[in-house]
Parts: C-alpha cells; sequence; structure tokens
C-alpha cells in the first residue's frame, strides 16, 4: 500500500528584477531633482526663472502704479505742509519722490536687460535697498507730526495703514522688499507712541503692529498665490513641451511604419511572381509524377513522396496568397468587385465544396436558411472567402462525431446575417484578441494536429469590415464557438419595380433611300444566303 504523498514544501522563490518605473514616477522624480537643484542655486528658495519672473511682476506692477504713488506722496506732503513748515514737507516731498522716480528708474532698466541668475540676484537687492530708503522716508515724516493730540495721532495711524498697504500690494511679488518698505515705518510708529506713555497710544502701537502683521501675511498669501500660478503655468508648457515631443517621436515612428510597410508590399508584390511561378511547376511535376501519367514508378513510394509534395506545394500556394491577401488588405489596396451576390448561394456552394472534409471527420453539418432573401451587393469571391475561411475552421477544431450550424437569415435592421457554430474545443475568452490578430492563434490551435498560418479570422474580419459589416466571435471552453458575421441593410438589394415606359427598339430605324432604279433596290434587299445564286 502506497503511502500518502507528503505536504510539499513551499520554498520562497528568489526575487526577480525590479520593475522599471512608471512614466509618471519617472516624471516626478525628475521635477522633485530639478526643482531641488534650482533651490539650491537661487537665492530665494525657488526656481531661477520663478525669481526673474516676480521680479519682472515687481517692477511691471511699480510702473504702472507710479502716477498712484506720486499723488499719495503729493497729497501727504501738501497736508503735513499745513501743520509743520511747508519749506520742511516740501523738502521731503522733493527727497521721497526722488526715490520713487529711482525706483521706477531701475525698474524701466531692470525690464530692459536680459534674464541671468546674476542679474536677477543683483537687482534684487537693488529693489530691496530702494525699498528700504523709501520706507525710512515715511518715517521720517510720521513720527514727527505737528502736535501730540488725539487727531494727529489719528491722522498718523491712518497714513501708516494706507502706505503700509500700499506698499504691501505693490511689492507682494518681492516679500522682502515689502518688509523692508513697511517694517521702518510700523517700528518708528509703535516705539513713538510708546515713548508718549500714554494708554491709548500703547493700544496705537499695537493695533500698528498688528496691522503690519495682517499686511506682511497678505503680502505672503499673494506671493504664494502668484508662485503656485508661476508653477501651474510652467507645468503646462512643460507638458505642453512633452506632448510635443511625443507627437513629434509618434510622427517619426508611424513614417517609419509607413515606410516599412511601403517596403513590405513592395517585396511582396516583388516576390509573388517569383515564388509563384517555381511552385506552379512544382504543383504541375508532382501532379504528372502523382498521376502516373507516364507511366507507373518503379518504386510505389515514389508516389506517396510525389503526393506530399503536391500537398505542401497547395499549402504553400495558400499561405502565400493569404499573406498576398492580408497585405493588400491593410495596405488599404484590395480592392472590391461589387455585384448582386445571393449569400444563401454562396453559403451552400461553400457547404458543398467542404462537405466531403466533414464527412470524413463525421460531423454533421446542418443548414438553416430563410428562403426569399434578395441578393446583396458585395464582392462574391470576398464573401465565399469569408465562408470558407470560417466553415474550414470549425471542421478544423471539431472532434470527431461533432455538429456545425450554418444559419443564413435576417438581422433587425433589415440587413443580412451568417453565423457559423460548432462544438468543438472553444477558445478562451482572454485569447479571442489574439486570434484575430494577424499570425495569432490560440493554445487549441497550437496543441492541434492541424496548424494554419493564423490568417483565416484576420482577413475574414477584414474583408467584412470593408463591406461595412460587423464581425463577431463567442466562444466557451469545451463548449463550442460561434461567429457572426453581419451586412448593413444598406448592401441589401430590394425588388425593383417594372418600367412604365416603353423599352427602346433593338435595332435603330433604316434611313430614308433617296430614289434608286429598281434593280438597285432589289439587288440591296436580297438576302445574304441567296446573294450570287440567281434566285
Amino acid at each position: 500500500m502506497s503511502n500518502p504523498a507528503e505536504k510539499p514544501e513551499v520554498v520562497a522563490l528568489p526575487a526577480g528584477p525590479q520593475v522599471a518605473a512608471p512614466v509618471n514616477s519617472r516624471r516626478v522624480a525628475a521635477q522633485r531633482v530639478r526643482e531641488a537643484r534650482d533651490r539650491l542655486t537661487s537665492s530665494s528658495g525657488t526656481r531661477p526663472a520663478f525669481d526673474a519672473e516676480l521680479l519682472r511682476q515687481y517692477a511691471q506692477t511699480r510702473i504702472s502704479a507710479s502716477y498712484v504713488v506720486m499723488l499719495l506722496v503729493v497729497a501727504t506732503g501738501v497736508l503735513f505742509g499745513l501743520w509743520m513748515k511747508p519749506i520742511v514737507a516740501g523738502a521731503w516731498t522733493v527727497g521721497i519722490l526722488g526715490v520713487h522716480l529711482a525706483i521706477i528708474r531701475s525698474c524701466y532698466r531692470f525690464l530692459a536687460e536680459p534674464t541671468s541668475v546674476a542679474v536677477t540676484r543683483k537687482w534684487r537687492t537693488r529693489f530691496v535697498l530702494l525699498d528700504l530708503l523709501y520706507g525710512l522716508c515715511w518715517t521720517a515724516i510720521l513720527i514727527h507730526p505737528a502736535g501730540r493730540d488725539l487727531s494727529s495721532n489719528t491722522l498718523m495711524m491712518f497714513l501708516m495703514l494706507l502706505v503700509i498697504a500700499v506698499s504691501s500690494m505693490l511689492a507682494a511679488s518681492l516679500p522682502i522688499a515689502a518688509l523692508a518698505a513697511t517694517v521702518p515705518v510700523t517700528v518708528g510708529i509703535a516705539l513713538d507712541l510708546v515713548l508718549n506713555g500714554a494708554f491709548d497710544n500703547y493700544v496705537l502701537a499695537l493695533l500698528a503692529l498688528a496691522a503690519e502683521g495682517y499686511f506682511a501675511l497678505l503680502a505672503h498669501r499673494l506671493h504664494s498665490t502668484t508662485l503656485a500660478t508661476l508653477e501651474a503655468r510652467a507645468e503646462k508648457d512643460a507638458l505642453i513641451g512633452e506632448l510635443e515631443q511625443a507627437k513629434a517621436i509618434s510622427d517619426e515612428a508611424r513614417h517609419r511604419a509607413e515606410s516599412a510597410n511601403v517596403a513590405k508590399s513592395r517585396f511582396l508584390a516583388q516576390m509573388s511572381h517569383e515564388l509563384r511561378t517555381p511552385l506552379n511547376a512544382i504543383l504541375g511535376f508532382s501532379e504528372v509524377m502523382k498521376s502516373e501519367i507516364f507511366g507507373a514508378h518503379a518504386v510505389p513510394v515514389y508516389k506517396e513522396y510525389s503526393a506530399d509534395i503536391h500537398n505542401s506545394g497547395v499549402h504553400l500556394l495558400n499561405l502565400i496568397n493569404e499573406i498576398l491577401d492580408l497585405s493588400r488588405i491593410e495596405a488599404g489596396r484590395y480592392e472590391l468587385n461589387e455585384e448582386a451576390v445571393a449569400l444563401v448561394h454562396v453559403v451552400a456552394d461553400c457547404h458543398h465544396l467542404l462537405k466531403l472534409r466533414a464527412s470524413s471527420r463525421g460531423i454533421t453539418i446542418h443548414e438553416v436558411f430563410e428562403h426569399g432573401m434578395p441578393r446583396i451587393w458585395g464582392d462574391e469571391r470576398a464573401i465565399r472567402q469569408v465562408v470558407l475561411n470560417l466553415l474550414s475552421n470549425s471542421i478544423k477544431f471539431t472532434p470527431q462525431g461533432g455538429e456545425i450550424w450554418l444559419k443564413v437569415g435576417w438581422t433587425a435592421s433589415g440587413g443580412q446575417y451568417l453565423s457559423v457554430k460548432d462544438t468543438g474545443s472553444g477558445i478562451a475568452e482572454d485569447e479571442i484578441p489574439v486570434v484575430l490578430a494577424s499570425f495569432g492563434q490560440g493554445s487549441n490551435s497550437i496543441k492541434s494536429a492541424e496548424q494554419g498560418a493564423g490568417l483565416g479570422l484576420p482577413i475574414a474580419k477584414s474583408l467584412i469590415d470593408m463591406h461595412g459589416g460587423t464581425f463577431t466571435l463567442k466562444s466557451k471552453l469545451r463548449i463550442g464557438t460561434e461567429v457572426i458575421v453581419t451586412l448593413p441593410p444598406e448592401r441589401v438589394m430590394s425588388a425593383l419595380a417594372p418600367m412604365t415606359e416603353e423599352a427602346p427598339p433593338m435595332q435603330p430605324p433604316e434611313p430614308a433611300e433617296p430614289a434608286m432604279g429598281a434593280d438597285r433596290k432589289r439587288v440591296r434587299r436580297k438576302s445574304i444566303m441567296s446573294a450570287g445564286t440567281g434566285l
């Protein structure tokens, strides 16, 4: 008595080679490396290209708001000229206008220069220093009001908030410049209020510091929004560049594929004659030798060899014809010779041709045809080839004693259909796209003794597609396969109504003849058979 089998030991397989990272992962990794490199070479922690763009926006904003700032400076100078000496207010107005004009001039010069990392750093430092000088000028006028009453402090706070708000909005693209322009004003006013010692002044100092924090946070948010917009635009430009590069690569690949396809078509066109000519000679001589037309062979086995040579030649010729047909279809050079075709008659003829082959395998073919169906407009040779391919495949993969059903009938939309259903081994669902591809074969066909080239179904599907029809393949393992081919209603020829007009005469009327002698008329009207007999 045999011992029961032991439980197999589970052994961990060695880890295989790592799969290459997807395209998106590689893109993200490359982007992170690029961002890290840009931050190391940048002075603000962003990309150098973003630094230049932020400075450009800063300069453009300063230039666009230059008249507003000049109006604010002049209005402040006039207002303070009423509380202090007009000469001091005028000197301050001229001085801060000079600083403002220097900033505007620097902005124009920066926009005119070509962008580079060194130029960006230089102008960034210059703009920060000019904004600091601009803020110190405002501090000088705001911490020396004429009086120390509540109205003067309120006016000073109002002007401070206005200056901080305007400076923060103008320098939002460059946060350090915004801080350089607003921090001196806020700190100076807060210290001036605290030194006065009154409770109201303490409250105003706290309000000044809170206002500075709020506008600094607002400027930071604006800067973050601008930076995010620049990053999104850069990412969009990068994607557009990748798409253009991918399109160029795909176009190049398409051109190469088209060139290869043209070369293949030329090769097949040139080699078809070179292959068929010797093959026809092989088929002819092998047929003569197999039939023993010139006498029996001295050795009987030569007759079997001749039959094998002839069968192999026929198989090779069929294969060459299928490859040439498929190449013409793929190249778009297959032209349909359309005429009125009776689908039922074509299917019946194909059944008659393959009936002997099916009977030798013990396969029964059932016909289910609808009678009285009109003809269809199509290529009879192509339709016949489709039916022969489908029926021969069913016979090939149907076991001994199996059954095949041939059905021809109407579709729901008014077209006509052909169905070939068998009780063969079937095709796995995941292998259906494989068998419909060129030279594709399923696992059952590989195991079968009658292997083909895998061109029958692709050729049939392509021919039906050229007719505007549909090709559907349904199959289940160990149950069978069914192929349904439909032709559209536009190809069904309906009966035409009889013509109401009279048909034209078969021969044109004889033209009128001029008056001639009776003898000449008599001779001309004689029949050909009696001419020259004297009758």
